[in-house]
């Protein structure tokens, strides 16, 4: 809805009605007068032609225009516009533990999650900032928040797998703390995992409790594969499968108000990370539109002025 800075300017409008009432008493004394007389080219002079009395009529409800928008725009009003002031904190926290380095997506896992969540970094507004987390057996930061995508891409691309285990609290909750770093913003991680939380200092439930004091909404997207994928075999021989831990991640989701999605190739993975990019949700901004009514307002003044003053009157 639409709001005023100040409100108490707009008692101003009040004198309105006392301009029209004053401007109609002129003409209707005007027409008396030109009667009293019974010479009929002073009663046409005084009376005026209907082209010069519909001239002189426009030109004051422009008069009314301008003093309209001048007294709304001096109240300073505002609309909501679809973006926010201050635009989003985005991080990225992505699973870079030895699983990653599966080839059921091609070149890899973890080479498919880095392009699909450039593809995100490209499609962030201006003022939305941007960071990394990456984990493992724990979580560290590639890419600082920053307002400059492109560098974040950079790192982004520089990303390497590693061979430890899967802490996801830890990476989660370093997502969350980084995502807290630059104040007045709305707050969103999206966190990328293939595997089992069994690792780390911090536990999911944690990390979710203090995602959720820091009012975050946290995505979270499932990196699998339709059938069974080997990552090596033990010392007897024994294939070791890749696990993912759908249960914890839609915990995480559904705790703090973002949604999980589960990825099964290369191109539901790149799917998903559009979809979340349009569905990161922006709070409407209260925005001046004062400056927009000054401009009308000088333009209804010039071009009374011209009408006025012109030589190609617009109404002669």
């Amino acid at each position: 809805m639409a709001g005023f800075d100040n409100q108490l300017i707009l008692l101003l409008l009040l004198l309105l009605p006392g301009l029209f009432y004053l401007y109609n008493k002129v003409l209707t004394k005007k027409k008396k007068a030109a009667i009293q007389f019974s010479n009929l080219s002073y009663i046409k002079s005084a009376m005026g032609s209907k082209k010069k009395t519909k001239r002189d009529s426009l030109l004051f409800y422009m008069s009314i225009a301008i003093i309209t928008l001048m007294i709304v725009g001096f109240a300073d009003p505002h609309i909501p516009l679809e973006q926010t002031k201050d635009g989003v904190n985005v991080v990225l926290v992505i699973d870079v533990s030895g699983s990653m380095q599966a080839e059921d997506y091609p070149p890899n896992r973890l080479e498919s999650a880095k392009s699909s969540a450039a593809t995100l970094l490209d499609s962030l507004q201006p003022k939305d900032n941007a960071g990394i987390v990456t984990f493992e057996t724990g979580a560290t930061t590639a890419a600082y928040l920053s307002p400059y995508k492109d560098k974040v891409i950079e790192k982004l691309e520089g990303i390497l797998p590693r061979d430890g285990k899967t802490a996801i609290g830890d990476g989660l909750s370093l997502g969350i703390d980084m995502a807290t770093s630059v104040p007045n913003k709305q707050k969103v991680v999206i966190l990328l995992s293939d595997g089992v939380n069994n690792a780390g200092v911090i536990t999911p439930g944690e990390a979710i409790a203090f995602a959720k004091s820091n009012d975050i909404q946290v995505y979270t997207i499932g990196l699998g594969s339709e059938n069974k994928v080997i990552l090596g075999y033990d010392f007897f021989g024994r294939a070791q499968y890749a696990e993912l831990d759908e249960t914890t991640l839609k915990a995480i989701a559904e705790n703090t108000g973002g949604k999980y999605f589960k990825s099964i190739d290369s191109e539901t993975l790149e799917n998903i990370y559009k979809n979340i990019s349009k569905d990161i949700k922006r709070e409407q901004e209260d925005t001046s539109i004062k400056d927009w009514l000054f401009v009308a307002s000088l333009g209804l003044f010039l071009a009374q002025i011209y009408m006025r003053y012109g030589k190609g009157r617009i109404i002669p």
